[in-house]
């Protein structure tokens, strides 16, 4: 059964190949301030527009810069070992930079290489604690990041190799290593790529989005102990400047609701199929319809309660991982898929599997058949 979108947005957002945090849409809205306040913000969003030089990246590896770690077939794996690189790009766009720390080594006076480091501790502790995954190719990966990438960068992304994080504006956006779901969310794009493969575009893209929201937000959770009640469930949160009238960049439960900014306008995010947005744009809208699959999950979450990471997590992350998914995945095969997850994991009659076609219903997404 398929159902028909509603609400139709545009925007004049360049297409981007890699994953980025913050959409298109927000950044061409910046692009076309014309507010002595946010000169500099407005100059970096139309920097982050046309430059596609991210799209163009040296993906070679500088002599600086830890190889990932290769597990022979005749080698003994010693899995749940977390090897960390980061690397500085001193305000260029040439990646990876130069290496400042890597696993083990102490701590350095650079507060955005400390918060990518434990930022991707915290992340890799999620994935292997919680889902016994060894890194995000579940092979002991390396995991990269670099930091200070371009000149008032206004984004953070992930090239499909490693997570960049720019500085921002500090007129908009601070830096985008001081939110853990924003370092949860990159990371977990490579966890995706790694597994379903989800294609950026239309409602795989949007469901990319969604498991990287998913899992930014559990990072966020986990490494603080916070259960689904009391969870903020924001992403970005921390990013903005004092500036902007907002919390972050999405809210999954309740999508639309992150920022109303005179000058950023209102969060579009939709929370329901009634009101899915039709645009070439974002690549279909990656950014904007993620949000009515993230206010499924949020109310698998809040149904079952306790912490998020467990039941609603496992379900998510078993549905990713289990090949049941194909690249171009729709809402409604997705949708499907969780409640098949929910019902081979914990039965049929139980509050999980009810809290999986719940939360679908609740969002207007109807399951395919099988």
């Amino acid at each position: 059964m398929s159902q028909m979108p509603q609400r139709a947005f545009s925007s004049p957002a360049a297409h981007h190949t890699v994953c980025a945090i913050v959409p298109p849409f927000l950044l061409a809205r910046i692009a076309t301030l014309d507010d002595p306040r946010f000169e500099r913000a407005a100059t970096a969003a139309r920097r982050s527009l046309t430059d596609v030089a991210h799209e163009n990246l040296d993906h070679g590896r500088s002599k600086n810069t830890l190889p990932p770690r290769t597990l022979l077939p005749d080698e003994p794996s010693v899995r749940g070992e977390i090897t960390r690189a980061i690397s500085d790009a001193r305000g260029t766009e040439t990646l990876p930079g130069i290496l400042v720390r890597e696993e083990g080594a102490p701590a350095t006076n650079d507060v955005a290489a400390t918060e990518a480091y434990d930022g991707l501790g915290h992340t890799f502790a999620l994935f292997w604690e919680v889902f016994q995954r060894d890194s995000i190719d579940d092979r002991s990966a390396t995991l990269e990041a670099t930091v200070h990438f371009g000149n008032l960068y206004d984004n953070a992304f992930w090239d499909g190799k490693r997570m960049v994080f720019g500085d921002g504006d500090g007129e908009i956006f601070d830096s985008f290593t001081r939110s853990l779901s924003v370092i949860g969310h990159e990371l977990a794009h490579g966890v995706t790529e790694y597994t379903a493969g989800l294609v950026y575009r239309d409602q795989s893209g949007a469901l990319n989005e969604h498991v990287s929201d998913v899992f930014g937000a559990l990072v966020e959770q986990y490494a603080r102990g916070t259960t689904a009640a009391d969870a903020s469930w924001l992403v970005g949160e921390g990013i903005f400047t004092d500036e902007v009238e907002g919390t972050a960049l999405r809210s999954l439960k309740a999508p639309g609701t992150a920022y109303d900014d005179d000058v950023l306008g209102k969060d579009p995010q939709p929370g329901h199929m009634d009101d899915y947005i039709v645009t070439q744009d974002d690549n279909g809208g990656v950014h904007l319809n993620s949000g009515i699959p993230n206010r499924a999950f949020w109310s698998v979450a809040d149904t079952l309660g306790g912490f998020a990471w467990q039941q609603a997590g496992q379900i998510w992350y078993d549905t990713l991982t289990g090949g049941s998914l194909t690249p171009h995945s729709t809402f409604a095969e997705f949708s499907a898929a969780t409640i098949e997850t929910a019902l081979a994991l914990f039965g049929e009659d139980s509050a999980e599997h009810r809290a999986v076609i719940s939360g679908w219903a609740l969002v207007g997404v109807v399951p395919a058949a099988a």
